[in-house]
C-alpha cells in the first residue's frame, strides 16, 4: 500500500461493477491498480454485492462494490485513470447499461459539485440505484449527497434482489 503526503488530499467515492468473466477479480485488480499509484490510496472498500441488472435487464446479474480513495488527482484526472484501467482490462462500451467486464464510476469527489463534458459529480443517477447506495452505505453512511446522507438515501431506494456476496471488506486483497 502506498502512502500520500497529508496536504492536497481529496476523498473520492468510486462505484465498481461488472457482469462478464470474473467481475470480483476484475474489480479487485482495478482497486489494487489504483492503490499502487503514487497519486491514490484505497482507504475503504465495501462488502461485495451480487445485484440484478439495472436499466437493461436481459443480462446476467452484476457484482458491485464501492470504495473510498484518497487522491491528489483532480476529478477529471482521476476519471482518466479509471478509464485507462477499464481499457487495459478490455472494457468495451457497446450499449448503455449493457454487459461489461469492469465499470468504474466516480460517485463523489469530496463535497465538490461539477458538471463538465466528461464528468458530473455527484454522479447524476447514483441516488436512484440500490446497487450503488447499498455498498456506499458500507463505507460512507454519513456522506452527504444531494442534501441527504447516504443512509437516508438507502431507506428510499429499491434494494430488491441485492445480496451480500462477500461479507469481508478485504475481499479485494484476496481475490
Amino acid at each position: 500500500m502506498n502512502t500520500l503526503p497529508e496536504d492536497a488530499l481529496h476523498i473520492a467515492a468510486l462505484g465498481l461493477g461488472g457482469n462478464i468473466g470474473d467481475p470480483p477479480a476484475a474489480m479487485a485488480e482495478a482497486l489494487r491498480q489504483l492503490d499502487a499509484r503514487d497519486s491514490c490510496r484505497v482507504v475503504s472498500v465495501s462488502r461485495l454485492y451480487s445485484t440484478p441488472p439495472w436499466g437493461k435487464t436481459d443480462q446476467a446479474d452484476f457484482f458491485n462494490c464501492c470504495a473510498l480513495v484518497e487522491t491528489r488527482l483532480d476529478p477529471e484526472d482521476l476519471l482518466e485513470i479509471c478509464l485507462s484501467i477499464e481499457r487495459a482490462m478490455k472494457r468495451v462500451r457497446l450499449e448503455r447499461w449493457g454487459p461489461r467486464i469492469i465499470d468504474i464510476d466516480i460517485l463523489t469527489y469530496g463535497s465538490r459539485e461539477m458538471k463538465t463534458s466528461k464528468l458530473e459529480v455527484p454522479h447524476p443517477r447514483m441516488t436512484e440505484r440500490g446497487f450503488v447506495i447499498m455498498p456506499l452505505a458500507d463505507v460512507a453512511p454519513d456522506l452527504i449527497v444531494k442534501g441527504k446522507v447516504v443512509r437516508d438515501w438507502l431507506e428510499n431506494v429499491d434494494t430488491a434482489g441485492i445480496k451480500v456476496a462477500e461479507e469481508s471488506r478485504d475481499w479485494w486483497r484476496r481475490v
